[in-house]
């Protein structure tokens, strides 16, 4: 497997394999090859798979996309980066066959996927720790509270200066970089920081993480989040701010010691495309053989090989 934290890096910088966006971007990544099939199960396979969906899950399927061109050269494979919310709306219109997610589906979600008569299996790709992030010159926040970050993220009619939080640091005003609210990234910053109040309006909301990260390394009073991939990608050129005195990495974010912002990565699979596309099952039988090398080497968490076995015995049932 090549070298997917260096990949991810140049992706970032703005090399070919894009990343994407959290949100409305329609850019999609489509690979094939010409390497014979590896498969002892099967001769090759030839079809297409569509997915789309979480730019934080990006990472881990785009890498697995390439990979699998080695394998099966003659699917076509593509990932769309709509966005968790966007992702879930193509899904129910039966755009694609797999929906990536960076937060379990919302009831609304689910019943939408009802009435279009479409029956899905949540499937658990890795952990990632959703991490805050500022510029590597900022020398005096190291760590912040979950109250801290209310504090600055809530939208309360006053301008946040860095003061505010800490007498001690300096009076200017913060400068914030979020996600889009398509984003599943938002959501869930949502539901644990915000807890449905506003988000603070002078706030840059992107639906692209590589604008967020070269935002927040262009202004030295610049606070922002996003997925621990993104980070692990640019830890060079930014600096992780603990949070209760905990830093994410794998260790924090695998026991959940990164409370409350360790959470869990999905993709959604429709059930009768496992069962009437073969392409589409072998993909993602593919998909979790390889999740937990795969979330490693981009800088994510891996599950146990107890949970991957369950994920395969469920998408082995709907064959």
């Amino acid at each position: 497997m090549r070298n997917w934290k260096f990949a991810m890096a140049s992706t970032i910088l703005g090399s070919a394999l894009v990343l994407g966006a959290c949100g409305s971007t329609e850019e999609e990544t489509a690979t094939s090859g010409t390497a014979d099939s590896t498969s002892d199960e099967a001769a090759a396979l030839e079809g297409s798979v569509a997915g789309d969906g979480s730019s934080t899950v990006a990472p881990i399927l785009e890498g697995l996309v390439e990979e699998y061109a080695a394998v099966q050269p003659d699917v076509q494979v593509t990932v769309g980066v709509s966005g968790t919310g966007g992702g879930f709306e193509k899904f129910v219109q039966g755009e694609t066959a797999f929906s990536n997610a960076s937060r379990p589906i919302k009831e609304e979600e689910a019943a939408s996927l009802e009435e279009a008569g479409i029956d899905y299996t949540e499937f658990l790709l890795a952990y990632d720790g959703l991490s805050i992030v500022v510029n590597q010159d900022n020398e005096f926040v190291e760590d912040l509270t979950v109250e801290d970050l209310k504090k600055l993220w809530v939208e309360d009619g006053t301008s946040k200066t860095w003061a505010d939080i800490n007498p001690e640091w300096p009076d200017e005003e913060v400068v914030f970089y979020a996600p889009g609210t398509a984003s599943g990234t938002y959501d869930y910053f949502n539901e644990v920081i915000l807890e449905d109040e506003d988000i603070v309006e002078s706030a840059t909301l992107s639906e692209d993480d590589n604008t967020l990260v070269q935002g927040i390394q262009g202004d030295s009073n610049a606070i922002g989040f996003f997925g621990y991939a993104y980070y692990v990608a640019n830890q060079d050129t930014l600096k992780v701010v603990t949070i209760d005195g905990v830093e994410p990495n794998a260790e924090t974010i695998e026991s959940g010691e990164y409370s409350p912002l360790s959470r869990p990565l999905f993709t959604y699979a429709s059930n009768a495309e496992v069962a009437d596309n073969d392409a589409m099952y072998d993909f993602m039988k593919f998909t979790l053989e390889n999740s937990g090398e795969m979330a490693e080497a981009v800088g994510y968490v891996p599950l146990s090989e107890e949970d991957y076995d369950k994920g395969l015995a469920d998408l082995e049932a709907l064959k």
